[in-house]
């Protein structure tokens, strides 16, 4: 492990000094990804000169144990030194995790998309229930969150629901929610007091900045229409809504949520190149989720993740087997600690991948 935290600690020595060479700093792109990667190499890099510290320590300590006559100070150094080693197996243990090979994708915004599935009206005011759910959790973290698109259910709710996250390390939390959300309780409208299963889609995608997807205009054909919903009098009025079709993809993208058609154009472009970008990125997330069982969520989609049983006030994860009695907490976005143990499950699988190569 020394060896590779001296290669780490080397390799941040490098691009501190690459950052400050004139043709590096004339070189917006360039500084920006070595920029990034020094960051992300920082708290490494503190742990192991903390860790070398600690070692040398511990190889001075006993040496004092080896030549020291007092008794007195003899005792003192043995306590000493099992505080030293104590601190030594901590800091290893943080180190491991920190050295396995992170998602670069972690530290980006997110895009999330929320579709109501199976179980007609009752599947749209589930879309709903998850849609408050992630504004109360996104309002915990301090994350920013604005609206792209909705389509409202009938009954309340909603079809579809479209919005952007923004803030440190939003897309590294929020994937582990990408997958099918189950709800079983008895409907608003059932009269006779049965219990139905319904069905929301969510899915996480990381926002790719124009460093990431290049889009050639020509590539793009905009179409714009008059919004519909909430707006005011430009509704149904102006043709501010924008919707934006990348030709050799198919991929379409729509915002109406601004009045003005510029704004709507951004968002709307925000969303179709985390698209466009996906593309390329589930590559990634097949090859990861062929070794990680217990992240199905991040190469399956269509896979059922989570089921949120109103009758016995549990929440289950089906990827980990994890069931808490805690349901009306976690609808109200307190979600952490689901993330917390998926977090936890994905770490040591990562663990197991490094171990063995």
């Amino acid at each position: 492990m020394l060896e590779k935290l001296e290669a780490i600690y080397q390799r941040y020595k490098e691009i501190e000094e690459q950052m400050n060479e004139p043709d590096v700093m004339s070189d917006m792109k360039k500084f920006i990804k070595l920029n990034k990667d020094y960051k992300e190499l920082q708290q490494v890099v503190s742990s192991y000169i903390e860790y070398k510290n600690v070692l040398d320590n511990i190889d001075s300590t006993k040496e004092i144990l080896k030549t020291e006559k007092d008794d007195e100070f003899r005792e003192m150094a043995k306590l000493e030194l099992n505080e030293l080693i104590g601190k030594k197996e901590t800091l290893e243990e943080d180190i491991r995790i920190m050295i396995i090979p992170a998602d670069p994708q972690d530290n980006k915004n997110s895009i999330i998309e929320i579709r109501a599935g199976t179980g007609g009206d009752e599947a749209s005011i589930f879309a709903g229930d998850l849609y408050r759910m992630y504004v109360k959790y996104c309002e915990n973290r301090g994350w920013k969150m604005e609206l792209v698109d909705e389509t409202e259910g009938t009954v309340g709710g909603f079809k579809e629901i479209i919005f952007e996250v923004k803030g440190n390390g939003v897309y590294g939390q929020m994937k582990y929610e990408s997958g099918v959300h189950r709800v079983q309780r008895v409907p608003k409208t059932e009269t006779q007091g049965r219990v139905h299963t319904s069905a929301a889609s969510v899915v996480v995608l990381p926002e790719a900045d124009e460093f990431d997807v290049e889009i050639s205009p020509n590539d793009i054909r905009k179409d714009l229409f008059c919004s519909s919903g909430p707006g005011g009098q430009s509704v149904n009025t102006t043709y501010s809504a924008v919707r934006l079709t990348h030709i050799p993809t198919g991929i379409v993208a729509t915002c109406q949520d601004q009045k003005s058609q510029l704004k709507n154009y951004d968002k709307a472009m925000t969303v179709l190149r985390a698209r466009i970008y996906e593309l390329e990125y589930q590559k990634y997330l097949d090859e990861v989720s062929s070794k990680r069982k217990t992240m199905v969520s991040t190469g399956d989609r269509s896979a059922k993740i989570r089921t949120y049983n109103w009758p016995q006030g549990r929440v289950t994860d089906h990827r980990i087997n994890l069931t808490m009695y805690n349901l009306q907490s976690t609808i109200d976005g307190n979600i952490q600690e689901l993330i917390d143990q998926l977090q936890l499950a994905e770490n040591a699988e990562r663990l197991k991948e490094e171990i063995s190569r």
